[in-house]
Order: structure tokens, then sequence, then C-alpha cells
């Protein structure tokens, strides 16, 4: 009998040690092929689809959507083509028992040339520490120790086989997955007599998990809210967590009930130590300005009367005066690190770099993301805009790479997009700099000594005070402003 071959969970990109399992694109017993898409996973830098480096028949899934996976820890079991899927009948008590090697012996040489043949197939598709050949180079393959391989050929009757594919295709929503992907949670109903085609699945995309065949099994009784706890009971799992109690309980310190809890995982975890070492070692310091957009804004309409299908946005103006104020004040586009001097002692140096990856905050329903326009310092207002739209996109789809996400050089806030009209932001470590824009409205602003109505926003710069003093931070700020009140001007000498 032939083992199945076991598929690690890459490194997805940057050195990532784990990830978010959101979804199963294959079930147990489909068959698949090289480089075909697996599973969707989330990782601190955006959503990946993983694709199988081997064909053959599926025959575990080490996984429930929303769990966290770890790099290098299995994600999935593959059959081999061709390969035995079932145990073949005992032998005779009087006959020797046939050794492991003996009972694959018959079947893996014919399936290794097929799996062979499957695999010269890939297309070369490759994550970071793992990818097909396509034609090039050898394919890491990983094999599972023997033990491991029992589970996948546990044997199941005709009937219960039957039964099975019966659930999978009562549940099945045309043009998507299957309502119910792990034959756990299908074998549990199948042994309570729970009806899968009449469950509504509170997973991802309607997916039944294994809570809601629990809670079918056996219903949660209705159960009054109890007395304020004593604060030295400990805080129990709320009602919405995965603990399937459906208890009410009680905040030990607030006598408040628990509405329910969220893991904090995926990007939002990321972002939470980003902006925490951010805090922790970054001495940051703000300053601020008022300023005139009336200009801008007239310019703008002015363009987009002209060409109403290509005028860039305001925001792609702004970020062009950024790029050049940076190039003015090259300390603001740098960054800090820790290097080893001649004695063998820690020493920090400031890199500066010739180029500007010009971030801009995006949000999005996975949370706040910062994608970077690469080498924006070459770029004028209309390909800047062209190109953030491009990332606004790519983010809110979950597809932007390590790279687009990784590599800013400095970062562009607009929170004026909220209806807010400052903020104190926090640096995107390791960056040393970032400047918020506010929202535009009409405002009474003095004009050549009269009182006028203006349209008026805020520009607020935070600075890593370690790579420049207040003067420098000042002059950047000013020059930007400057730029957003006399637009024409600028925009000529760039």
């Amino acid at each position: 009998m032939s083992e199945p071959k076991v598929f690690l969970l890459p490194d997805l990109g940057e050195g990532l040690t784990e990830a978010e399992l959101v979804n199963w694109l294959v079930a147990v017993g489909d068959e698949i092929r090289v480089d075909q898409p697996i599973a969707e996973v989330e990782t601190a830098k955006s959503m990946v689809e993983v694709p199988s480096p081997y064909a053959g028949t599926v025959a575990v899934l080490h996984g429930e959507p929303g769990q966290t996976l770890d790099v290098g820890k299995p994600l999935i079991s593959v059959m081999p083509v061709g390969a035995q899927t079932f145990a073949p009948a005992a032998a005779p008590e009087t006959a020797p028992a046939a050794t492991p090697e003996a009972e694959q012996a018959g079947t893996e040489d014919a399936a290794a040339e097929t799996y062979r043949e499957e695999e010269k197939a890939g297309s070369g598709n490759v994550l970071i520490g793992y990818g097909t050949p396509g034609g090039h180079g050898v394919a890491r393959r990983t094999r599972a120790p023997k033990a491991a391989a029992a589970a996948p050929v546990a044997r199941l009757s005709e009937a219960e086989r039957a039964a099975d594919d019966l659930v999978l295709l009562r549940t099945r929503v045309p043009g998507k997955l299957g309502a119910v992907i792990s034959p756990l949670v299908r074998r549990m109903a199948r042994d309570h007599g729970v009806d899968l085609g009449g469950l509504q699945g509170s997973g991802a995309s309607g997916l039944i998990m294994r809570r809601d065949v629990e809670a079918a099994i056996k219903p949660a009784p209705a159960v009054e809210c109890p007395a304020v706890v004593p604060s030295t009971s400990p805080v129990t799992a709320g009602p919405n967590t995965s603990s399937g109690t459906g208890t009410v309980t009680t905040d030990a310190r607030t006598g408040l009930g628990i509405a329910g809890r969220t893991a904090v995982r995926g990007v939002r975890k990321a972002v939470a130590a980003n902006m925490a070492r951010s805090r922790s070692e970054i001495p940051e310091a703000t300053v601020w300005v008022d300023v005139d957009a009336t200009a801008l804004v007239e310019m703008r309409a002015a363009l987009k009367k002209a060409d109403p299908h290509n005028t860039p946005g305001l925001l792609a103006f702004i970020a062009r005066f950024v790029v050049a104020g940076l190039k003015k004040y090259p300390e603001l586009n740098t960054r800090i690190v820790t290097t080893e001097d001649v004695a063998g002692g820690a020493m920090q140096e400031i890199v500066a770099f010739d180029g500007v990856n010009l971030g801009f905050a995006a949000q999005t329903d996975r949370g706040l993301m910062v994608p970077s326009v690469r080498n924006a310092d070459k770029l004028s207002a209309r390909q800047l805009d062209a190109e953030i739209r491009r990332l606004t996109a790519v983010v809110r789809e979950g597809k932007a790479t390590p790279a687009e996400l990784g590599s800013g050089t400095f970062t562009l806030n607009n929170y004026g997009v909220f209806g807010v009209d400052g903020s104190a932001a926090i640096i995107n470590h390791p960056e040393v700099g970032i400047l918020g824009v506010g929202r535009i409205i009409d405002k009474p602003w003095v004009v050549n000594g009269e009182l006028a109505v203006r349209k008026v926003t805020e520009l607020t710069l935070t600075f890593d005070h370690r790579v420049c003093d207040g003067g420098t931070a000042g002059g950047f700020l000013r020059y930007v402003a400057d730029a957003i009140e006399n637009p024409g001007s600028v925009l000529a000498d760039m």
C-alpha cells in the first residue's frame, strides 16, 4: 500500500511563521493536479491561494477553516496517481505477514512513473520555500512518516461511502465548494443522524463546521443570565467562541455579560505587533499646519472639466508634492538599522535610499493595509493616481504581494476620507515618517487682509526624532503645504 505524500505549509513570504486557514478549495476524495489551488490562507501580509506540488487523490486535510497553522506543519496529504488507496484483504493466518516494503512494491513503481509525468506538467508556480519545477530543476518532496499514513486508509463500507458522497452532494452549492468540507464533520453527522442538508453553516461562505453539528446533536438549553460572578471567578469563554458550550458568561471585573470574543490573527495581529513595536522603539514627534487648498481644488476642477476621464485625484497630486518634498528633505526617506561595529558591538546606522517607495494607508475588510508605490519619484501625478487605484483594488481583494506591502520608505495617510481633521498617527515601522491629510472643508480664512471662505485642510507629520530635528520636519511640512497652496508654480518646476 502506497503512503500519501504530505505537503507542508510553506513559507509564504518574508519569513512568515504562520498562516490562518481561510477556506479549503478541495475536499477529501477529490482528484487534484499539480499546481491546482488547494486552500486559501491568510498571512500577516495578504490572502494567498496555495497550489499543490502533488497530483493524486486528496487523503487528509490537516486543519479546519479558521485554524492558524504553523509553517512547516502538514497542510494536505495526497495519494499519488494510481496508488492503492485502501489496504488489501487480510492474508490467511498461515501465510507470513507482508512487510510494508512488499505491500507497496506492486503499486509504487507504476505510480511513480505516472506521478513523474504529472509533475513534469507543473507550471513552475513558486511560493517562497517550495514550488513545482515546470521542467527546470527538481521539486522538493516530503514523505509522511509511516505511522502518520494510517489515518487516510481507514476502512469504510460501501454504504457509508455512498451516504458520505450523498451528504456532500446535498450540501454543495453550484459554482462553490461543498458546504461541508471536513470528513470528520460529515462522519459525526452520519453517526448521530443529523441531516446536513437542513443546517445553516456558521463558517465562511456558509461552511458547516463541527460546532454546527454539535449544536444540532444536542441543542443548548435556554439559560437565564447568571448572577454577577464574584471577582475571584475566572472569565470563561463567551457564547460566540468556538467552545461550543453556548453558556452565557459574565466578566468578573465589570459585571457585564460577555457578548463575544474575537481572536487577534492575520493582518490584525501583524498590524498590532508593528504598531506596538513602533511605539516602543521610535521616539516620535508630531507637527501640523492648516493649509488653504482652494487653488489645488480649483486646478483639479479645471482639469476634470477639460478631461473628465483622465484627471488624477487630489491624493495623487498631494503624493507628487510629498515625493518632491522627500527629495528636498531626504532625512525623512531613511531607515535606522542596527549593525555590528569593528569591535563586535551593536551600532545604529541611518540608511538613505536612492528613490522613494511611497506607502499609502488603505482601509480594507481585513484591516488597515499599507501598500507602496515603488519608485514613486519617477512617476507623474497621472501615473501615481493609476498606481494608487490599482494597489487599493489589489489589497481590498486580499491579493497584494509581500513586496507590495513591505517595501515602503515613507507613508501618506489620507484619513480625511473618514471625516476627521487631524490625527497623531503611528509611524509605520521601520519607516521614519508618516504624513496625514485631513478632510478638506470650507473655513473662514484671511486672504489679502480680508476674510473669505476657503477650502482648508490640515497636514500632520509624525517623524522619528533620531533621524532629524524639528527644523527638517518643519521644512518638509511647509514645502508640501506651500505646494498645495500654489500647485501651479510647484508643478512647473517638477
